[in-house]
């Protein structure tokens, strides 16, 4: 089969691998019919995630067809399609019973990580029951995609942890895919503000498009003085990290209110300066988390009832063949406007 392989900081390959077994009970081995790239993929090419190392097959998000199941797979059957959970968890462990699906104890983050992952003709999904969704039908599967991961994500990580409520207010740093996906999510707690800050205007249009009420350009405008202009002074509730550089966090800490809540979504290769000096007295708390998609069954329910359509992420559109140019299209977001990019495989028989 051929997948994208990974092969040490900046280095990637489209290549022949041999197609995946099952190798425990409750293993599946899907046939994948769309994937993604996700900005966590770029960070392990920048060399920033040290538990992916080289010869890994990446991906972690995708929809497909079940090919074959494990001996203790009772749920799911050969020919199901199946939305493919980013997280894999046993269901069972100290940390699944608290909802930490990501730091299950024979789990969590692996596709893409520490085992191959989708990003390839074939995959192997360790506890199928536990880690995958059966998809509905007449459903649009580019929407099942963005489920993966991305609206998780923001609405986890950003929305939950951040405790956005009625009449709050929120500013969200980085109007990337994930960034947009906190936007959308918030929507369904109703904040009174949601205040979008980026770099790139097409990204600050696009998040006024989803339902920013207020879109700041960081490159033109003091943000901080912006903001609290918006919030009488007061700087706003919550504060979404949606980059995971070092100057987007500590725009987070400028601009949360006292009693306020930094919600730190993006992934970080260099360390931040936390300045307690200031900080210490204001009552703010700091989160910081790994998607866990114990929100995936609701969202499933939200996005098919037409209450959030992740779709208007979907920029552009790949074959597999193709997914070099797709990771290259990417990367530079910038210049491509890209968001999320779909990949598709070739569909055939089982």
């Amino acid at each position: 089969m051929k997948a994208l392989v990974y092969h040490g900081p900046g280095k990637i390959e489209w290549e022949d691998r041999a197609r995946p077994e099952l190798r425990d009970p409750g293993d599946a081995i899907v046939r994948m019919l769309k994937t993604t790239i996700c900005g966590t993929d770029l960070h392990i090419l920048r060399g920033d995630v040290a538990t992916c190392t080289p010869g890994r097959t990446l991906g972690h998000e995708g929809i497909g067809v079940i090919e074959e199941i494990g001996s203790a797979v009772t749920t799911f059957h050969a020919g199901d399609r199946v939305l493919i959970s980013c997280i894999s968890s046993c269901g069972k462990c100290e940390y699944c019973r608290r909802r930490m699906f990501s730091h299950c104890a024979t789990g969590g983050w692996m596709l893409g990580n520490t085992i191959d992952g989708t990003q390839a003709e074939f995959v192997r999904t360790p506890h199928a029951e536990t880690s995958l969704y059966p998809i509905p039908a007449g459903v649009d599967e580019e929407a099942m995609v963005m489920l993966s991961d991305i609206l998780p994500t923001g609405f986890e990580c950003g929305v939950l942890s951040g405790k956005v409520e009625p009449g709050s207010t929120v500013a969200i740093v980085g109007c990337g895919p994930i960034g947009l996906a906190a936007l959308l999510t918030a929507q369904l707690y109703s904040p009174a503000m949601i205040i979008a800050i980026d770099l790139d205007q097409h990204r600050l249009d696009i998040a006024a498009q989803f339902g920013a009420t207020h879109v700041l350009d960081s490159a033109a405008d003091d943000i901080k003085a912006r903001v609290m202009a918006l919030t009488d002074g007061k700087g706003v509730d919550t504060a979404i990290e949606a980059v995971g550089v070092p100057a987007t966090f500590l725009l987070c800490e400028d601009i949360v209110a006292p009693g306020g809540v930094v919600a730190n979504i993006g992934v970080h290769g260099q360390p931040v300066e936390l300045h307690l000096e200031r900080l210490w007295s204001r009552n703010i708390s700091i989160t910081t988390s790994l998607v866990d998609t114990y929100s995936t069954p609701m969202l499933l329910k939200t996005v098919g009832s037409g209450k959030i359509d992740p779709t208007r992420l979907v920029t552009h559109h790949f074959k597999f063949d193709e997914i070099l140019a797709a990771y290259d299209t990417f990367g530079r977001a910038a210049e491509t406007q890209a968001l999320k990019v779909i990949i598709a495989f070739e569909e055939r028989s089982a």
